[in-house]
């Protein structure tokens, strides 16, 4: 089961590094440098969610971008390597817990306040339907890089038979 999931995490990084890239991160563009269908992709993206995130964003959220682009893009590019490389490292799951974590908490904070806003029931379901699968991912992810770390760690054995922690 983990090779299998090893793949969907890979495939889901692959599509996530363009995403963050066109999507998530064009406000640290210049518009100088930044192309038309950046700028459309993104419109587009407000009109149909109206993702207040996008529109008017919170100084948290954007504390959320600098951990994206500080930690998400090189995060990703190393998972993609380390998913590509069977099998996985202690070292990648370890990293995967971490990204896991990180990403499972600031999306749960953004859509607890994504709730509070004022907005019917079908606006809030199509938005939800960004963020919800996202948590969920991340969720999978969390307990199974847990579950194999705790493989790991539960299986160091030394001294008279005793196991280490």
């Amino acid at each position: 089961m983990g090779r299998r999931l090893d793949i969907v995490y890979l495939i889901f990084f692959i599509i996530h590094l363009p995403i963050m890239f066109v999507v998530d991160l064009t406000p640290f563009y210049p518009d100088s440098i930044k192309p038309a269908f950046m700028t459309s992709l993104r419109s587009y993206y407000v009109t149909t969610y109206r993702d207040q995130f996008f529109i008017a964003p919170p100084a948290w959220f954007t504390t959320y971008l600098y951990m994206e682009l500080l930690y998400h893009v090189p995060l990703t590019l190393y998972a993609i390597r380390a998913l590509w490389s069977a099998p996985l490292q202690p070292k990648a799951m370890l990293h995967l817990l971490l990204f896991s974590a990180q990403a499972g908490l600031t999306t749960l904070t953004c859509i607890a306040e994504a709730l509070s806003w004022d907005r019917n029931l079908e606006e809030q379901g199509r938005l939800m339907g960004l963020y919800v699968p996202y948590v969920a991912f991340a969720v999978l992810m969390g307990v199974d890089m847990f579950g194999r770390l705790s493989g790991v760690v539960g299986g160091a054995v030394g001294g008279e038979g005793k196991k280490r922690v």
